[in-house]
């Protein structure tokens, strides 16, 4: 399996959140960049390629949702 096709939704949001000229993404789950230290990078470098800034949800905040993006 491809990171295009396991992280699809991934790739998805930072697509749609470039396009929508949001500044950031936030994540709920750090485990959404990857499985492995490869899948990471590439997480990261996909974020860094759409010009968007990270933030992740703190621990006490988290519920079961994946993503979602802020401006």
């Amino acid at each position: 399996m491809t990171y295009e096709e396991k992280f699809h939704a991934f790739v998805q949001m930072c697509s749609d959140a470039k396009a929508q000229g949001a500044e950031a993404v936030l994540i709920y789950q750090p485990e959404i960049l990857g499985d492995t230290y490869v899948e990471m990078v590439e997480s990261l470098n996909r974020l860094s390629d759409a010009g968007l800034m990270l933030r992740i949800l703190p621990q006490h905040e988290r519920h079961s949702r994946s993503a979602r993006r802020t401006s």
